[in-house]
């Protein structure tokens, strides 16, 4: 039988955020100037890949030159290699819909953005990056070394595509170490009708080490609405933690809230958290389809709730507060067990992207 994927990964590669995109006013030499360009940007694209859809718009405004294309969002150059979905899930803790964003055909900005000639440099960009999470996994690369050359161009041109069916074919031979988790068996067993008696209800995973990226914003200041979240006008103010984290085979439920005290074990003491140390519980993305976004988004985290609820330890410093996690366009509850997550989010380079928002109170000097 064909694995088709789940449900989540159906809704993760579907996601796409809508984008209207300026010519940049350096660079029209047209009276009127250029309509924007409105397209819909696949999640796990990247931004270069958008660029034969793009350049039809504006072709015939553009100076003469040689084209070294680029975009930016407030003044801020975007990082082509980060998934499209990762910067808007960044850059917009407040969705911004449509996404208006600027493009640039001249004046590559060197010194902050690494070279990106077009897609052949998007694409190795991400195998590296999938060898990355190869080593993670299973302590080499050796099967994304090994693959056939028809094998690494169906992999790629799934991403650029798409295909969640033709991806999972292809990255079904690379053999990752991710095993399953419980807490899918366990909603498989609701949608069926079975008793919730016949499955484990821990919500575990085997042991494993998974590859995680996260992107932190630090603030200062205090707000309630997203929409009055500081502006990011600059990559500094961005800390970037690459780092895996260890599920460990104890027999109990790993939260995501266990991942996020892995990664951030500055930030936490010893003592329970609930869920009311973060925010919200909104979708930052729009779908490519029409279709509804009903099911069982919603069931998953009232289902890690009762799986998980109990299993946390370990809250924020007084003086910090996460203000924002999302992941996929959507703020998981903390909860949520972390194989259901890793199993369910993680973009198709095997990493998961993972965006915060912490507000840290700074120290009071006399």
């Amino acid at each position: 039988m064909v694995d088709r994927g789940t449900e989540a990964q159906k809704y993760v590669w579907e996601g796409a955020i809508a984008l209207q995109i300026h010519l940049h006013e350096s660079e029209v030499t047209t009276l009127p100037p250029p309509s924007p360009a409105l397209i819909l940007a696949p999640r796990i694209g990247y931004l270069p890949l958008l660029v034969p859809q793009i350049k039809p718009f504006f072709s015939s405004s553009l100076p003469p030159g040689v084209d070294t294309v680029w975009f930016e969002y407030k003044g801020l150059p975007l990082k082509w290699y980060l998934p499209t979905g990762v910067l808007f899930d960044l850059l917009c803790a407040e969705p911004e819909r449509p996404w208006n964003l600027t493009v640039h055909f001249r004046g590559y900005p060197g010194s902050i953005l690494t070279p990106c000639e077009g897609e052949d440099n998007v694409k190795w960009s991400f195998i590296n990056s999938l060898k990355e999470a190869a080593y993670i996994i299973n302590g080499n690369c050796k099967n994304i070394m090994n693959m056939s050359q028809s094998d690494q161009v169906e992999l790629w041109n799934s991403v650029v595509n798409g295909n969640l069916e033709s991806f999972i074919r292809v990255s079904s031979k690379l053999k990752f170490g991710i095993g399953g988790d419980e807490f899918s068996d366990k909603l498989s067993s609701l949608k069926s009708a079975q008793s919730a008696a016949e499955t484990d209800n821990t919500g575990s995973v085997k042991t494993g080490r998974i590859p995680v990226r996260l992107y932190i914003c630090n603030v200062h200041e205090d707000f309630d609405d997203l929409e009055d979240a500081p502006h990011i006008d600059s990559w500094d103010k961005i800390s970037y933690i690459n780092r895996p984290v260890d599920i460990l085979g104890e027999g109990k439920c790993f939260t995501l809230l266990d991942a996020v005290k892995t990664l951030l074990p500055e930030f936490f003491t010893e003592k329970s958290l609930t869920n009311e140390d973060i925010s919200g519980a909104e979708v930052g993305d729009e779908p490519r389809s029409p279709s509804e976004h009903g099911s069982n988004m919603g069931t998953a985290e009232e289902v890690g709730e009762t799986l998980c609820g109990q299993e946390g330890s370990g809250s924020l410093l007084d003086n910090a507060e996460i203000k924002l996690l999302r992941i996929q366009g959507i703020e998981p509850k903390l909860e949520i067990p972390f194989a259901w997550v890793v199993n369910n989010l993680m973009n198709p380079e095997r990493f998961l992207h993972i965006c915060v928002y912490i507000r840290v109170l700074e120290p009071i000097t006399i």
